[in-house]
């Protein structure tokens, strides 16, 4: 599918001939760099909720030298922290925005891959967030890439009319175009490891269910994600027609092609808020986002026929290696910046979480409430809720081979309260704590390098060939390896268990 030519003139430009044209890219400090690379054509016009359509092939060198815009979003600022290092600015914008960045080792050969899927609620992310620097990886041997697709309604409302899972059908013609292309760059398509964090894990872990992206990947990373945050059409249809009477359009294709793309935003935002009035909760009383973010995935499709774990446990991604885990404190980002850690009783604890699930008052009783600080007990049943255990019914569930983690070093942000927060994986995974360092900063002003090299070593190691220092996970024995502490531990079920299905 492409044609293998590299070159540099007197400038050091990088020229790469791929079977649609050639692309430039440039280098820098032996990494050979090449970003904006379209995977698909902008989804504007005739192409607005359609399926992502191949890119043309081009005369003359594609400039791959600028980074170009972001999917249309709106960025929530975290009071006294800097998010944007995770999930970028939410700028510049345009329509090309269905694109990849390439980090190559410099004379890279048959090298393995690396391919990331930011992270951002399904509402928000870019390719080009500070933390997600691929050339800390291309240094290390391996070619990473990373890549934007639609975000909210573009992508993830199933509306009439319009394929479903439009995000997801992106992020797999993104792989297909790593499949085809990625070799010109000095990686092995036969060896891609896909690896993400918060809504990229939680849609990797829907690739490794879907039908239509089998044989894209070898290996998965799944960083604070897993594929419990889907609904049912019939649920999702409900925020459909709010939206549609909020813009006063048609509840289909014809209706929301007719609003353009900021309407669609402003209508997005104010249905986001935890003030607006929509029950998405399935018929057992279930929200499985627990209010983070309206839009997800939907399953009934050709993209995700069956729900994600009774896929997996049917045998489906059963030859991906599957590297899964979580933060020990998940919902700190959410509930410490915003002081609602501090501040929640006991009767705000079962309203927030009446709205997500029954028997709010068994969960909370189970963490302890009345003999422990109320947001202590609120903060540790939702990181369980959201994220560890969910995470752990998909570990179990997969058939193939699968190791799991747990995140555990603590913030000193905000007094120490922030601790092993959601997120706070990214700077050790990327091994770049000088972005998410400072006043401001994620891990505040003297994140241990020791723990950076160990942890970006351990996902350079099994990209490459799969193997970790560690035993797998299975069911029964529940071994975990705490990436801080350097050690493997054998967990207990969590309460939470007993309130999930």
């Amino acid at each position: 599918m492409y044609r293998h030519a590299m070159t540099d003139d007197q400038e050091h430009t990088l020229r790469v001939v791929l079977a649609d044209g050639v692309v430039r890219g440039f280098r820098h400090d032996m990494v050979r760099c090449f970003f904006g690379l379209q995977y698909a054509r902008p989804p504007v016009d005739a192409r607005r909720f359609a399926a992502p359509e191949p890119v043309l092939p081009w005369t003359g060198d594609y400039d791959a030298r600028h980074r170009g815009p972001c999917a249309p979003q709106r960025i929530k600022p975290f009071p006294g922290l800097d998010v944007a290092i995770l999930v970028g600015d939410g700028t510049p914008r345009g329509d090309d925005h269905l694109s990849l960045n390439v980090w190559a080792p410099d004379g890279a050969v048959d090298r393995p891959v690396m391919v990331f899927i930011h992270g951002g609620g399904f509402v928000a992310g870019s390719k080009d967030a500070a933390v997600q620097d691929g050339a800390t990886f291309a240094r290390d041997g391996v070619v990473c890439v990373a890549i934007n697709y639609r975000l909210g309604v573009e992508g993830f409302l199933p509306i009439p009319g319009v394929p479903t899972n439009l995000g997801l059908r992106d992020m797999i013609a993104a792989l297909a175009w790593v499949r085809d292309n990625i070799a010109a760059f000095g990686g092995n398509p036969r060896n891609v490891t896909v690896f993400g964090e918060s809504a990229g894990a939680m849609a990797i872990a829907d690739l490794i269910a879907s039908p239509l992206a089998k044989g894209l990947f070898a290996r998965a990373i799944v960083q604070s994600g897993h594929g419990a945050m889907v609904r049912a059409p019939t649920v999702a249809n409900r925020l459909v027609r709010k939206l549609a009477a909020m813009m006063k359009i048609t509840p289909d294709a014809a209706g929301f092609r007719s609003v353009d793309v900021e309407t669609v935003l402003d209508a997005a935002q104010q249905v986001s808020l935890p003030t607006a009035r929509i029950d998405l909760r399935d018929a057992q009383g279930y929200e499985p986002v627990f209010g983070i973010s309206r839009f997800i995935p939907v399953i009934g499709d050709d993209v995700l026929p069956l729900h994600p774990v009774d896929a997996l446990e049917a045998g489906a991604g059963a030859e991906i290696d599957l590297l899964i885990g979580t933060n020990a404190e998940e919902m700190n980002l959410y509930w410490v910046p915003t002081g609602v850690k501090a501040k929640v009783g006991r009767l705000l604890s079962w309203f927030i979480l009446r709205k997500s699930l029954p028997r709010a008052w068994r969960v909370l009783n189970a963490y302890g409430m009345g003999k422990r600080p109320p947001g202590d007990v609120f903060a540790d049943s939702t990181t369980d809720l959201v994220f560890r255990w969910p995470a752990r019914v998909f570990a179990a569930a997969h058939r193939g081979r699968t190791h799991m983690y747990e995140f555990d070093w603590r913030s000193p942000m905000f007094d120490g309260k922030l601790g092993a927060a959601h997120g706070m994986e990214l700077p050790f995974v990327f091994d770049c704590l000088a972005t998410a360092t400072g006043s401001e900063g994620l891990v505040g002003s003297v994140p241990p390098q020791e723990l950076a090299d160990r942890i970006h070593a351990l996902w350079v190691r099994f990209a490459t060939d799969g193997t970790l220092p560690w035993p797998p996970f299975e069911p029964e024995g529940r071994l975990v390896y705490q990436l801080a502490r350097g050690e493997t531990v054998s967990e207990p079920v969590m309460p939470a268990a007993a309130f999930l299905r």
